[in-house]
Order: C-alpha cells, then structure tokens, then sequence
C-alpha cells in the first residue's frame, strides 16, 4: 500500500523533480554501498556520496578510487547508470528551460505577482504607455491579456503576457486579477466602434466579476455606451474620439504650431490632479490659490464646485466649502495609488 501510494506521488511530480530525486537516490545508494565495501578508502558516507557524484557525471577527480575487484564493478554499474541518468536530467533541465521561455512568449504560463496592472488589449496605445513607464522610472508590473498576438518578445517589454480572451474568467485567473490593483481596457482598434465597446462593456463586467473592488480604467468610443459602461463597473472612462475631435479643433486655429505636441508633452509630463480645498482656503480668492499652488510646483487651472467643472474662472471667485482645485503636477512627484 504505501509502495503504492509512493509511485502514485512520484509520477505526478514534474519530470525534472522525478528525475532529481533519481538521481539523488541513486547517488546516495551507490555511495553508502561503496562505504560498506571499502571502508577503509571511503571512511565516510559523505566521502561515497561524494565519489558517485564525481563518478557518475563523468567528472572524474580521482581523490577517491575504488581499489577491490567488487568496487570497480559498482564504480562500472554507477558509469553506465549513472552517466545516462545525469546527461538525462540535464538535458531535461535545459529543455524545459526553453519550453517556460517559449510558454512565456506565447502568453501560456500564469502570472502569480501581486499589486499589478493588467492591461487588455496590445496595440499602439499600449506599447506606448509601457514607453511611458519606462521613461518616467515607474516601477509597476505590468500583465498584459490579448486574443489576438500569437506571440510577444517577453525580453524587449516589460510585461507579462496572457493569451486568451479578455471576457474568459480563465485568462483573467491566469492573470492573477484577484491580486491585481488596476485594468486598463483599450478598445479593440480591429472592430468597429460600436463592436469594441461592446466588447470594452463585456471586459468591464467580467474584470467586476472577477475583483469587485478593482479600479477600471476603460476606453469608450461612442456616447451612447458612456452610461453603459459606469453601469458594468467602469471606475473612470477614457473618451478617445472626444480627445481626438478635441485635437483637430484646436489645430483648426494653429497654423504653424504643433498643437498635437504641445498637449501630448503636456500629458506625458505634468499629471492632471484634484482636491478638496483646505478650510484656511475658504473665503479665499482663485487668484491666491494659484499664487499659492504656485510655491508647491502646482499649476492651477480650475475647480470643481458641485461636480461641475470650471477651467480658467474669474480670479475674483471666492472659494466655497466643498470645492475641489485642478492642477497640473509634475509626473515624477505622483505616487500611483
């Protein structure tokens, strides 16, 4: 029965533990028995032990040697197993080496890290916002899920990939989400606008599903799905199309100045921020909080006065209790929360 339930555990460990504890078990048997032959040239098991190792990975220091005729026969039987088992195991150590890199690329192994962003969908927003992370020094882990790249250079991007679909509960398990800290969902760029968020609507609610207390970050293309996708779960929508149209309106006015690269480097290196007023400030002027912002390297651009926005108000206005400053903040000074 227990000889039973030993081959049972032994062939459900992985093939290079099997073969370990062979060849660790062969090492250990061929040098307590040449200890018990010879014990005068091996005085201790540690010393046969030591010997069957050297002997059985062809290594061969010499410093112990077999003298009787029955020693050399146990040191022939060691070479002929012990060879074959060792140049076994290394050669499956090295493969399977190859086959978790291979698995790495092709999105197949699970993500077990903790604290992470997983972002769905790879496309040119995504790489383009790990180049951000990058450039800017910030440390964050990154699990990316797509269903459509067969394949990802694991070496050249700081991610860790997952093939599958974004609405499978599997991918998003094999992502780790129960452990993760933010989702970022870009619309897919090969569907049309009213597809992609449906299908962004369909990642939402199963990202929910998933972790129901994870911050969603998603990307909406149309207006009518806007309500929709705060239903599903939806902590903070990304309208692109109102950005873009927003861009083109600007350029309409700019001749020569490249309006696109005056807000893109305003994205990328100043963070857009929000708070509640402090109780010295009310009563107080727009215009002295942003001299006072000003000493803090905070640009004040707006407030926020019963969630409606007011960008550039009249530096005469007086603050009130409950109103929230807009500002822009150096990237480097932000703590990701």
């Amino acid at each position: 029965m227990l000889w039973h339930k030993f081959i049972q555990f032994y062939f459900h460990l992985p093939v290079t533990v099997r073969l370990l504890l062979s060849v660790s078990i062969l090492m250990i048997m061929f040098g307590s028995m040449i200890h018990l032959i010879e014990p005068i040239h091996f005085p201790t098991v540690f010393d046969g032990i030591w010997w069957a190792i050297v002997t059985g990975s062809t290594v061969g220091y010499g410093d112990y040697v077999p003298l009787s005729a029955i020693g050399k026969v146990i040191a022939i039987l060691l070479i002929l197993a012990g060879g074959g088992f060792v140049t076994f195991y290394m050669a499956t150590l090295s493969a399977s080496t190859i086959k978790y890199e291979q698995d790495l690329s092709e999105g197949k192994n699970q993500y077990t890290g903790t604290n992470h962003t997983i972002i769905i969908g790879w496309n040119e927003r995504t790489r383009q916002l790990i180049e951000m992370f990058k450039d800017h020094n910030i440390e964050m882990d990154i699990v990316l899920i797509d269903h459509s790249t067969q394949k990802i250079a694991y070496r050249q991007h700081r991610l860790h990939f997952i093939s599958g679909e974004p609405t499978s509960d599997h991918a998003l398990q094999q992502a780790n989400i129960k452990h993760a800290k933010h989702v970022i969902i870009t619309a897919d760029p090969t569907l049309t606008e009213e597809e992609a968020d449906r299908q962004t609507i369909l990642s939402i609610i199963a990202n929910r599903g998933n972790h129901a207390s994870i911050h969603i970050i998603a990307e909406i293309l149309t207006e009518t799905q806007k309500k929709n996708a705060v239903r599903a779960g939806a902590n903070v929508l990304v309208r692109s199309n109102n950005f873009m149209s927003s861009l083109f309106f600007q350029s309409l006015f700019q001749k020569d100045l490249q309006v696109t690269d005056i807000i893109a480097n305003t994205l990328t290196e100043q963070q857009f921020c929000y708070e509640v007023i402090d109780d010295d400030l009310i009563g107080k002027n727009f215009f002295f909080c942003a001299q006072q912002m000003l000493h803090k390297r905070k640009w004040l651009i707006g407030m926020m006065r019963n969630e409606e926005m007011f960008l550039h108000p009249d530096f005469t206005l007086e603050l009130k209790k409950g109103d929230s400053l807009i500002y822009l903040k150096p990237v480097n000074q932000i703590q990701l929360k």
